[in-house]
């Protein structure tokens, strides 16, 4: 087992199998077969880190293991939706998730304001055009939704300025991966909080868990390149 966590390819291999597991029993079976199919998606990813990230018992490892925790726990508490209270819980320990990875992409170095302006504006009407199609469903979770859509602009924001920091194969893995989990993370909402979509059981699981695994993944391969700094 641990040489298919440390062989890239075979890891990924086992984990889109999971991955084909767990949507087929979201979208055919009663909720509760997804405590057995849903856990072993995320535990692969933390496994894979854990014995993939060289610069362990760092802040840098710590916040990715806080997140993929939180994403864990998260996990759980959502399987079974109908529950008010636990879909709620799920939704702030996702937020405090993507806390983490804000911190973990966070950096000092230098960039530049106008190639950030015209992707932060894009960002930023897509979760302002989200939060308006869901308003009137939202009713006194719209400020909840404010904060939790906030804190997925600035973790966009964050992976997008990697491009500074980080050699390209890692950026790219890490941005598409959020922005994956972004559109899983539209899919939730507009289906919580609205409307039914087309394949929605399929594309929340499979944009969330793809997006967690490319984050991860380019992370275990990211090379460090020395750019300005800003003082």
């Amino acid at each position: 087992m641990l040489n298919i966590l440390k062989d890239k390819r075979k890891f990924a291999i086992l984990f889109f199998v999971f991955l084909i597991i767990d949507t087929v029993v979201k979208s055919n079976y009663p909720w509760p077969y997804r405590f057995l199919s849903k856990p072993p998606v995320i535990l692969l990813v933390v496994l894979y880190y854990y014995f993939n990230y060289t610069a362990s018992k760092t802040r840098n490892f710590i916040w990715v293991m806080s997140a993929l925790a939180c994403f864990f726990v998260a996990d759980l508490l959502i399987i079974n939706r109908e529950n008010i209270t636990l879909l709620v819980s799920s939704f702030v320990v996702y937020t405090l998730a993507k806390v983490f990875l804000c911190f973990r992409f966070s950096h000092k170095f230098d960039f530049k304001v106008s190639r950030l302006i015209p992707f932060s504006i894009v960002i930023f009407i897509y979760t302002v055009g989200l939060i308006v199609y869901i308003y009137e469903g939202l009713g006194n979770y719209f400020l909840f939704a404010l904060v939790s859509y906030f804190i997925s602009l600035l973790l966009c924001q964050f992976a997008y300025l990697r491009k500074e920091a980080v050699d390209k194969k890692s950026y790219l893995y890490v941005l598409i991966g959020v922005l994956c989990y972004m559109v899983s993370e539209g899919f939730t909402i507009v289906n919580t909080f609205k409307t039914d979509l087309p394949y929605q059981d399929f594309c929340i699981m499979f944009f969330y868990a793809t997006g967690i695994y490319l984050i991860v993944h380019g992370i275990i391969i990211e090379k460090r390149i020395e750019p300005k700094y800003l003082f």
